[in-house]
């Protein structure tokens, strides 16, 4: 889908004022998808671009295919930039602070009265309640929303290996952005959207909240074992390597006893359902860790997939580059802000089987504020002024 005629979000204007995770991820969906998206950075540049670390990937990851524009939006001249543009977006995307953009005059109730039709969408820490003031990051809503403790031992909460709420709390943001558009098309109305890491955090462990309300008894860490199966572990291969099997059907354990010609468990009527199974779970497991002991991960693996069972390599993310699943489409090249080439991850989408391509390369250290600008209908005299007065960078 590499034609910008043929994008479903061709023609929608957004607006973006975002760093860090969550807010850049709302902007990077909706601008894959094929909205023109123009992410207004600091006159010095999103810090975001100046991370190290875990945080040193963030840019590069959540900034494709945007338009950049550097603007002191402090500066009165910069503030009519930045109104100017809203003036003619459909969404606005922001993920500062509560209360920071309505001292800049970019608040939702200023900006809804020189634009009707704005879907203005907020990326915060808490929704309405008790904790809206405070200031969240997602590893805070992942410890107090109880994923940490799920995710960790007993007693060593930890939270996930990736930005997870940040990432799915800016999901949540696409999603009533969208929402709020379609309504648009009724009403004619813009209309406020809010999405949190708190509250998503809550939603992604609903199904323990669940498993507590329909069981009585609270659930213990993942790592704490407690499967709705028997067969749902990581097992060691004869080559001191790992695979997950999972096996999570009564059809699946008969194919899986004969694929591993483990006749003696597979003639056991005691464990053709998955209860018995799961009450058996140290009587069986001894047996299929002898049996997978002695292949290598290579034939485990293929002795799976011709069984069409489920299984996984343990895999780090630096095995995903060369991955020959994702480098079938699923990988886009870009360029780094630094000018090196990679590939990372393209949205997990496909419409009439066609993926979400590149059509704009993740910003330079400078942006393209020029560009951004003359695209928006500036002139160069008026560019021109605003460099000479160091609003915007050239």
């Amino acid at each position: 889908m590499t034609k910008p005629s043929e994008l479903p979000l061709k023609g929608i204007k957004v607006v973006e004022f975002t760093h860090m995770v969550m807010g850049p991820t709302t902007g990077v969906i909706l601008a894959d998808l094929g909205a023109d998206v123009i992410k207004i950075e600091p006159i010095t540049g999103d810090n975001t671009r100046r991370l190290k670390g875990s945080g040193s990937g963030y840019f590069s990851m959540y900034n494709r295919n945007k338009k950049s524009l550097c603007l002191d939006i402090k500066s009165e001249e910069g503030n009519k930039v930045a109104l100017s543009l809203i003036k003619e977006a459909d969404v606005l995307i922001e993920n500062f602070r509560p209360g920071a953009m309505d001292k800049l005059g970019f608040g939702f109730d200023d900006l809804i009265k020189i634009n009707p039709r704005l879907v203005y969408c907020s990326l915060k820490g808490f929704l309405s309640g008790p904790y809206a003031h405070r200031t969240a990051l997602d590893e805070v809503t992942q410890m107090m929303g109880g994923l940490a403790y799920m995710t960790g031992l007993e007693g060593k909460p930890m939270r996930a290996g990736s930005s997870v709420i940040d990432i799915t709390g800016g999901m949540f943001g696409v999603i009533g952005i969208l929402a709020a558009i379609e309504e648009r098309h009724r009403t004619g109305e813009g209309k406020q959207v809010t999405s949190s890491l708190y509250e998503t955090t809550a939603f992604m462990v609903g199904q323990h909240m669940a498993q507590q309300a329909v069981t009585g008894e609270a659930p213990p860490p993942m790592s704490v074992r407690r499967s709705a199966w028997a067969v749902y572990d990581i097992f060691q291969c004869a080559n001191n390597e790992q695979v997950f099997v999972g096996v999570v059907s009564d059809t699946q354990w008969r194919i899986f006893c004969d694929a591993f010609g483990l006749d003696e468990l597979g003639k056991d009527e005691s464990l053709a359902a998955n209860n018995g199974r799961v009450s058996q779970r140290e009587r069986i497991l001894p047996v299929i860790n002898a049996a997978f002991a002695k292949l290598s991960k290579t034939e485990l693996m293929d002795t799976l997939e011709k069984s069409g069972l489920p299984f996984a390599p343990i895999n780090k993310p630096s095995d995903l580059f060369d991955d020959p699943h994702l480098n079938a489409g699923g990988l886009i090249d870009v360029t780094l802000p630094n000018g090196d080439k990679t590939k990372l991850p393209a949205i997990p989408l496909e419409m009439n089987n066609q993926r979400f391509a590149l059509r704009r390369d993740i910003p330079t250290d400078n942006g393209n504020s020029i560009n951004t600008l003359q695209d928006a209908g500036f002139s160069q005299e008026e560019i021109n002024k605003l460099i000479d007065l160091g609003v915007i960078r050239d």
